[in-house]
């Protein structure tokens, strides 16, 4: 049996889907019946849901998820399910938890650091059960383009602005078991001013 939980703050819904102390998947949205049933298609078909009041773990993942979406930097996530995905969907996903706050990568990066191709990594990234603690909205266009998100570009262009750090030179970091390449947000948003004018 899975355990959901949902709860709104301000005018956001966050929502978990969690066994004991591991995530299958969490969501969030502007509707409490759209954040439930992203959770429900998240989870393993074959696994029961069930509501649950408020506990201290669905109350600490909810806290770090209001984290993520306020632009702050989280330290560790909590333990994920990933048992029902595939090696390369765990492999991408781990990869792409390495992008830290302030920072994004390409899809064909991370494709570089997981291996496969930056399509696949698409692929993954648009079944992400654990956005946006698995920061898919920092995966990114190689020409610092925004593309393909779920909740729409304005929603990751909005994740990218609040993430803001004032940092402005890349780094390289170990990740996936190859090296990726991070560039600071700033870098995207100086294209989409460019862009506009």
């Amino acid at each position: 049996m899975v355990s959901v939980y949902a709860e709104k703050a301000g005018n956001v819904w966050f929502g978990v889907a969690f066994g004991g102390e591991r995530v299958y998947a969490t969501a969030f949205g502007s509707s409490e019946k759209w954040v439930l049933q992203s959770l429900r298609e998240s989870v393993p078909s074959n696994l029961p849901l069930q509501r649950v009041e408020k506990t201290k773990f669905a109350e600490l993942v909810i806290a770090v998820l209001k984290d993520v979406y306020d632009g702050k930097h989280i330290s560790k996530n909590p333990l994920f399910v990933t048992e029902h995905l595939s090696k390369y969907a765990k492999r991408v996903i781990e990869t792409v938890c390495m992008i830290p706050s302030g920072y994004v990568a390409s899809y064909g990066g991370v494709a570089h650091a997981a291996g496969g191709s930056p399509r696949a990594v698409g692929g993954i990234m648009a079944s992400n059960p654990f956005a946006p603690l698995c920061p898919c909205h920092r995966v990114v266009g190689s020409d610092f383009q925004l593309c393909g998100y779920g909740g729409g570009l304005d929603v990751k262009l909005a994740f990218l602005k609040r993430e803001r750090r004032g940092y402005s030179s890349k780094k390289v970091i170990d990740a996936g078991g190859g090296k990726l390449e991070l560039f600071p947000v700033e870098f995207v948003l100086a294209k989409l001013e460019r862009g506009k004018r």
